[in-house]
């Protein structure tokens, strides 16, 4: 049985989240994950009004739609957020400069290698830059070229994945990065796993999938009813077809939607091969099969040939709650479980 929290057991996660509670301006260290659709003005300030720190999904929004959103978000809140921002998005210069003018505080580059103008534009603007590290070495690349603060996200998150496991990533990185503070992602759904990644080194987490069926989510009912249904085992990765397409594997439930994309894959391979494509158009019309299949899922609520991108702690996802009642439980298991380890080394 779980010990019941004590002051001493939240106090010691106080002191625990502390790094990561003040690079972020928080009460605590809990990052909004940006997902497509989902993070968008209501969900990202009931996060933040609850204690986190909610992120803005810019996705492929231009730079004057993005402003507008960052204003909607902020007569939401009183509280600071942030803005998610593609790398590879073809305007992410003027992105930057966007959240820049609108006094957006930290900035999460994502989606792969940030451009070191990009991050020099972030930080001379005023912003601290948030980089996603898939491996150590990247991670010690990230933090020589000047970034605030890094994401480790495992395998088991929903949405574009890498190919390692959180629990292998927090080992190989946690104990060798400690310039800047470090926050782990991935199949996170309980707060006594918060806990165990926080006493290993973990400036706090990121969650994602753990919000997507919040009270303030927009995701449509169907889509929220597709997670409160989902056991772990529902939440898979795609498969890369053919090594020239460097297809980022992408992990959500299964349904008819997840074959249909390896039709599509099959498809444009096939289109390639004639000669009708060439290899960066292909790449190009598989993330925009992605990027379509993800709305049809969350604003239509097409869960048939849909995507519904889902980590695999969307097991732990049992009913629509508001956001503020999630943080508390997820805080509330964090401090019981870090109560009951000082017990034990009591006794």
């Amino acid at each position: 049985m779980t010990a019941p929290a004590t002051a001493s057991g939240a106090a010691r996660l106080e002191s625990l989240m502390a790094r990561g509670a003040a690079f972020f301006g928080s009460r605590y260290a809990i990052l909004g994950g940006a997902m497509t659709w989902v993070s968008e003005r209501n969900l990202v300030a009931a996060i933040s009004n609850a204690g986190g720190f909610g992120v803005l999904a810019s996705g492929a929004m231009q730079p004057e739609r993005l402003r507008e959103e960052i204003r909607a978000t902020r007569a939401l809140t009183s509280s600071p957020f942030g803005v998610n921002l593609i790398t590879l998005h073809p305007q992410l210069l003027e992105m930057v400069d966007a959240c820049i003018a609108e006094g957006v505080t930290h900035i999460v580059l994502a989606g792969g290698l940030p451009p070191g103008e990009a991050i020099e534009r972030a930080k001379t603007g005023g912003a601290k830059v948030i980089c996603f590290a898939p491996a150590l070495a990247l991670a010690k690349k990230l933090v020589r070229s000047g970034v605030d603060a890094l994401v480790i996200e495992g395998s088991e998150a929903g949405g574009h994945i890498g190919p390692v496991s959180l629990t292998v990533l927090a080992q190989e990185i946690l104990p060798h990065i400690t310039d800047v503070p470090v926050f782990v992602a991935g199949g996170i759904g309980r707060g006594e796993a918060i806990a165990s990644y926080l006493e290993m080194g973990a400036a706090g987490v990121q969650l994602g999938t753990r919000f997507v069926c919040a009270t303030e989510s927009i995701a449509h009912p169907n889509f929220k009813k597709a997670f409160i249904r989902a056991s772990a085992r529902d939440a898979i990765a795609s498969v890369q077809l053919d090594p020239r397409f460097p297809v980022i594997p992408v992990r959500a439930l299964k349904n008819q939607g997840a074959e249909e994309f390896m039709q599509a894959q099959r498809r444009i391979i096939e289109r390639v091969d004639r000669g009708e494509l060439d290899l960066a158009a292909g790449q190009l019309e598989i993330e925009h099969y992605w990027a379509g299949a993800l709305r049809r899922a969350v604003v239509d609520g097409d869960v048939d040939t849909g995507s519904l991108m889902a980590g695999q702690s969307v097991g732990m996802v049992k009913a629509e709650q508001p956001v503020a009642e999630i943080v508390k439980e997820l805080m509330d298991q964090a401090a019981a479980f870090l109560t009951g380890r000082a017990m034990e080394d009591v006794a």
